[in-house]
């Protein structure tokens, strides 16, 4: 069985540590406060360490990796020549290069090199995923995905960095590539130069085409993603407190016949998926992707197709953001 070092223990590396200490694989927990360090290890049964002092440890197979984003590189790519697998969370990197080189050095030392994309180790999202690639949408035409709640406000990165990458991973999965064309739109309204509110469209090889919104000033908690297929539609609502109705399948019909388009409605069918953590299940899989030599369902190679859509999406957002300023200038 794998033994884990957990690299982060803050807001959500915790629920990261908690899992594999669940699991029972977790062996050391390192942090920048030694004392938090020290009271994590004694209530998850592990020890407290320097991240130096992980790398040297022979008994440890493998690091997780939940420090600040611009630390991930840094943290992994260490990791990595120590002869360690890895799991990192999203994102990967915050630069394309860095991201490729992570990659390649974990597939030329044979090591795992795992993302945190969440929503990929989600059963619904694997449920809707599967029945998009056995054909029940019939092709894909239009894809989205809204990740709204009020906060967590950051200061550090802004609310695509934060969100994003979660819909992003999911909108590649179900189109089954990366986007042709990227453009975003934003709105700053409380942090100077830091976007709370971001719109991402992106248009695939296949003609398909899909929309992201994210906002951490949003009245109310929304995570929605919808699948429009020419046989066939679908709501993945995780926000629904109700497991059994987070998935429902509408078999909509668009008559196209006549002269104007006309749509076939019905009722909408409620689709059973058997319940589990996605947290729990991520941990699960990183363990076994170690233990039995698996290839990680979010690798190098799909955090790097993360990766280059959301710099895309950064771009175009910094040119919107300035285009806004330079109106306000004027007037």
């Amino acid at each position: 069985m794998a033994s884990i070092a957990h690299v982060g223990y803050g807001y959500w590396g915790r629920n990261l540590a908690r899992n594999f200490s669940e699991l029972g694989v977790l062996d050391t927990i390192v942090d920048p406060d030694p004392d938090a360090a020290a009271a994590a290890a004694a209530t998850l049964g592990a020890k407290a360490a320097a991240f130096e002092d992980v790398l040297s440890d022979p008994h440890i197979d493998g690091i997780s990796i939940a420090s600040p984003a611009e630390m991930h590189f840094g943290h992994a790519m260490a990791a990595l020549k120590a002869g360690k697998h890895v799991y990192v969370e999203k994102p990967l990197a915050l630069d394309v290069a860095e991201a490729e080189s992570l990659h390649e050095t974990a597939l030329r030392s044979g090591l795992t090199l795992m993302v945190g994309h969440l929503l990929q180790y989600h059963p619904v999202y694997v449920k809707l995923r599967a029945m998009v690639e056995d054909g029940e949408f019939g092709r894909l035409l239009y894809v989205y995905s809204n990740r709204m709640s009020l906060g967590k406000f950051r200061r550090e990165e802004n609310v695509l960095w934060s969100f994003a990458p979660h819909d992003i991973s999911m909108l590649l999965g179900l189109f089954g590539s990366e986007p042709s064309h990227v453009s975003a739109q934003g709105t700053v309204s409380h942090t100077p130069g830091i976007a709370d509110m971001v719109t991402v469209q992106m248009h695939f090889p296949g003609g398909g085409s899909g929309h992201i919104q994210v906002c951490w000033m949003h009245p109310f908690k929304e995570q929605r993603l919808v699948v429009i297929g020419e046989k066939a539609m679908a709501v993945f609502e995780d926000s629904e407190p109700d497991w059994n109705a987070k998935l429902k399948l509408y078999r909509h019909e668009i008559d196209t016949s006549g002269p104007v388009p006309m749509p076939q409605k019905t009722d909408p069918e409620l689709v059973a998926v058997p319940r589990s953590e996605p947290l729990r299940n991520e941990c699960m899989h990183f363990c076994a992707c170690i233990d039995q030599r698996q290839k990680p369902l979010t690798d190098g190679i799909e955090g790097l197709g993360v990766l280059r859509a959301l710099q895309k999406a950064e771009l175009a957002l910094r040119e919107n953001l300035e285009h806004q300023q330079e109106q306000k200038d004027v007037r």
